[in-house]
Order: structure tokens, then C-alpha cells, then sequence
């Protein structure tokens, strides 16, 4: 018993604290909500699962293939995912506060995205 004494009492706390929430009083990320539209292409929680794969696949399928289609787009996410700065314009990826920096900060994340794309809507006349 004594050599299966110390791994079984850490087992057991594990199995014992199991329940319990392991970032209970820790800080969120302050995610922004979405400022245009009723409602997002896929659900919340699979959008926060999957839109890696899902922007990999778009990628690929416009890229690879030649298939540009809206609905998983970088674009399309920032029709309504925008975040406005103070001076009423769409703040940039350089800025904390942007939509995918809260996340990918969070969960020190780096995110490539932007060596090729803008990390703004582009604007329509004087508005987005």
C-alpha cells in the first residue's frame, strides 16, 4: 500500500474536486457583442469549438479551389463582429479590445491572420 499510497490520494482529490469549477472567481475574457444581425451563422458554442477549422476550410476551398462563398468568411464575421472604437471608427487588431484578440489573448493564442488580411470591415462610403 505504501507505493500506491501518494498516486492514490491525488486520484482521489481529483476525483473529489472533479465537480467543482476550476476557474471559479477567475477572469473572463470580455467578449463584444455582436453588433449587426439576429443571429450568427452557426451557434454560439460551436463557433467557439470550431471557427478555426471552419475558417481553414474556407481558406482552403477559396485559395485552393477558387470557391468564394460568404457564409464562413473572415469577412462575414466582421459584417458583425465588429468592435467601434472611441472615435466612432472599427478598432484594428493592434488594439486589445478587438473581437478575436479577447479570445486568442485569453488563451495566449496567436492568431496569423493578419500578415494577410486587414482586422477591419472595409468601409462602405463613410460607414460600415
Amino acid at each position: 500500500m505504501k507505493r500506491y499510497g501518494y498516486p492514490f490520494l491525488l486520484l482521489l482529490a481529483l476525483l473529489l474536486t472533479a465537480g467543482t469549477p476550476a476557474l471559479a472567481g477567475a477572469p473572463l475574457p470580455d467578449i463584444p457583442e455582436a453588433i449587426k444581425g439576429e443571429q450568427c451563422v452557426e451557434d454560439t458554442e460551436f463557433m467557439r469549438r470550431n471557427h478555426m477549422e471552419l475558417l481553414e476550410h474556407q481558406r482552403d476551398d477559396t485559395v485552393r479551389r477558387g470557391i468564394r462563398t460568404k457564409k464562413h468568411s473572415l469577412k462575414n464575421c466582421f459584417t458583425c463582429h465588429v468592435v467601434m472604437g472611441d472615435d466612432g471608427k472599427a478598432i484594428t487588431v493592434s488594439d486589445p479590445r478587438h473581437f478575436c484578440r479577447e479570445c486568442h489573448d485569453y488563451a495566449a493564442v496567436k492568431v496569423d491572420c493578419w500578415q494577410c488580411h486587414v482586422s477591419t470591415p472595409e468601409p462602405k462610403g463613410d460607414k460600415l
